[in-house]
C-alpha cells in the first residue's frame, strides 16, 4: 500500500461536495488514512505553496485557499499517487479534464479546481509531513 496527500479545495467544500468527494475516491477503492478540517492561515498557505512564490498567479492562489475551510487527506491504496493524479483527479483546466474525473464533476474554473493532489512521490511525502504528524494516520 503507498499513500499520498490531498485537498479537497475550499470551492469544493463551500459547494458541499465532501461527501461525493470521499464516495467517488472510496467507490474506486482508495481508502482514507485521515482527515481533517482547517481553516489554512496565509502563513501556512504561503509555506505549502513555497514553490510558486514569485510567480504571478502566487497571490491569487494564496487567497483562494485561505478564503475558506478545505479537507486535508491522506489517500491510501496501490499505486494510489499515481493513480489519483493521473486517472482520478484530471487537468487544472476542468474544461479539458476527461468526463468522470474529479475535476470535471465538481471544479467550477482553472482557479477554483475543486481538488490538489501531490504531483511527484517527493511532494507526497513533503506535504504529507506538512500537514499530518505521524500519530495522525492510521
Amino acid at each position: 500500500m503507498n499513500r499520498t496527500f490531498a485537498i479537497i479545495k475550499p470551492d469544493a467544500v463551500r459547494n458541499n461536495k465532501i461527501g461525493a468527494i470521499i464516495a467517488f475516491l472510496e467507490d474506486r477503492g482508495i481508502r482514507i488514512a485521515s482527515m481533517k478540517m482547517v481553516q489554512l492561515t496565509r502563513r501556512e498557505a504561503e509555506g505549502f505553496y513555497a514553490e510558486h512564490k514569485g510567480r504571478g498567479f502566487f497571490g491569487e492562489l494564496i487567497d483562494f485557499m485561505t478564503s475558506g475551510p478545505l479537507v486535508l487527506l491522506v489517500l491510501e491504496g496501490e499505486n494510489v499517487r499515481w493513480r489519483y493524479r493521473e486517472e482520478l483527479m484530471g487537468p487544472t483546466d476542468p474544461t479539458n479534464a476527461p468526463e468522470g474525473t474529479l475535476r470535471k464533476l465538481f471544479a467550477t474554473s482553472k482557479g477554483e479546481n475543486a481538488v490538489h493532489g501531490s504531483d511527484k512521490d517527493e511532494s507526497a511525502e513533503r506535504e504529507l509531513k506538512y500537514f499530518f504528524s505521524d500519530c495522525e494516520t492510521f
